[in-house]
């Protein structure tokens, strides 16, 4: 049986392709021309993903005379942005269970701020007629073991003490499987409003456009490379040797080296890798159901998360979170095929009615973790530079609350956003190495122990939760 599985996988992986299967697209847009001497605007973003579009897109929106140029290092979208899992999640708090755990008494706000930033996405979709293939359907939570059931109805009569169920439901093994088949699940959470899906890279790609309908300057392919005070403003050197001055800089650099380098042990990168198969067949659809098309994520410590494209093909990702050494992000660690045999054998025996599927796209990439698993935000040189990271994963959605947030710092207003107790405090640092390599060695290693031993966790990730600690992707 393992030979017949380890030939299976190989051969459903032969001809994947090394790339991103979101930003292996025809439509993909030219880059705009890099900054080639020097430049003056009232508000510098830096970075291109989604945390830098969606702050120079609103900040245009709150003052349309506002002067708003954006930097980004290669393309637009072409990170984290262009090749995530697609899930756009109404949660700034990675999930209801942490939420409650370090901000109990906020999270009826953090709950409807969410809900009204998932809301004011859909809205710019349509609004500036970006073609992502928005399809708002929610998102399984699935049990794939008995402790698993046990924990989703813990979280369920939590979420329901709080005032928070409303939009979820629990499902029986029997209504799981009503909705998808697969002999693994047993149970399941549904949120039924609170996640939308979305094809990632043209979603960045459309924000993009959108900032440029509005007169944000983009300059592609331009590295910035140091933050310096300048007089009543700040001054940004970039890898082509011009200079940038402004009055304010936000920076969305998420899982790169911050220019504010107090925070950058605030955070470290997570390869994460995911698979994309072949469009499914009728036949093939029909054997596993899934007629309400919801994200799926199943529920242990190294889990995985699916969904179908506008095309019907799967993703299947997750379950390996890999910290290199050194914190150091490489394109090396995109590909890892060790992984994706991993991760090609456990969707076989999560949908074994699909023996036979061969998958197109088989890649990596990093993720900006911290240690509280949501983002965290701040000010630098007398509140002239706001920034945001730490996004944990659940940047899709949530960066744009943080673009709203970093535009709310600069303003010097108090708002609802910067009350918050979750922005005005900050995750634990990592530590320096060889520290933070065998702490995150030694938590992989028990959360897989939790996995196999009914969710038991031991000594060290009981003293991990008591300093509010994790490590997750």
């Amino acid at each position: 049986m393992a030979a017949r599985a380890m030939t299976s996988t190989s051969a459903a992986l032969s001809d994947a392709s090394p790339i991103p299967y979101w930003l292996d697209d025809p439509g993909r847009p030219a880059p705009e021309p890099g900054l080639t001497g020097d430049a003056t605007c009232d508000l510098l973003v830096v970075g291109g993903g989604y945390s830098g579009l969606w702050t120079a897109l609103l900040a245009k929106e709150r003052d349309p005379g506002r002067d708003v140029l954006l930097l980004e290092g290669r393309e637009v979208g072409w990170a984290a942005s262009g090749r995530n899992g697609g899930f756009c999640a109404a949660s700034l708090t990675h999930g209801t269970a942490n939420g409650l755990f370090r901000w109990p008494d906020e999270m009826p706000l953090l709950e409807e701020l969410g809900a009204r930033n998932l809301d004011a996405i859909e809205s710019a979709v349509h609004r500036y007629g970006i073609d992502c293939a928005f399809e708002r359907t929610g998102e399984i939570s699935v049990a794939t073991q008995p402790h698993h059931v046990t924990e989703l109805r813990q979280l369920y009569e939590e979420m329901d003490a709080a005032g928070l169920a409303a939009g979820s439901e629990l499902l029986d093994e029997d209504a799981l499987r009503a909705q998808v088949n697969s002999p693994t699940f047993l149970g399941g959470l549904w949120d039924r409003d609170g996640v939308a899906l979305v094809d990632p890279a043209k979603l960045a790609w459309g924000l993009k456009a959108a900032c440029l309908s509005l007169g944000v300057r983009i300059h592609e392919n331009t590295p910035a490379t140091s933050l310096t005070r300048s007089g009543a403003g700040m001054a940004v050197r970039t890898l082509r040797g011009g200079t940038v001055r402004c009055a304010q800089v936000a920076l969305g650099t998420n899982v790169f080296p911050s220019l504010v380098r107090r925070t950058r042990p605030l955070t470290v990168p997570v390869y994460d890798y995911a698979l994309m198969t072949e469009p499914l067949s009728a036949e093939q659809l029909a054997a596993i159901g899934w007629h309400n098309r919801q994200g799926l994520g199943d529920s242990a410590n190294q889990f995985h998360y699916f969904r179908l494209s506008s095309d019907n093909r799967i993703l299947w990702g997750g379950y390996d979170a890999v910290y290199p050494y050194g914190g150091k992000v490489s394109a090396a660690l995109d590909q890892r095929p060790e992984t994706f045999d991993r991760l090609a054998g456990h969707f076989f025996a999560c949908f074994p009615q699909l023996e036979g599927v061969r998958f197109t796209h088989a890649w990596g990439g990093a993720i900006d973790t911290c240690s509280r698993f949501s983002a965290f935000f701040g000010t630098a040189h007398g509140g002239r530079v706001a920034y945001a990271a730490g996004y944990t994963g659940l940047g899709v959605g949530a960066t744009r609350f943080g673009a709203d947030v970093m535009l709310d710092l600069l303003s010097g207003e108090e708002t609802e956003r910067t009350a918050l107790e979750m922005v005005r405090t900050k995750p634990l640092p990592f530590p320096p190495e060889p520290f933070a390599w065998t702490g995150v060695a030694l938590t992989k290693w028990s959360l897989a122990r939790a996995d196999e031993r009914g969710g038991h966790r031991n000594l060290w990730l009981r003293t991990m939760d008591r300093m509010g600690m994790g490590f997750d992707s």
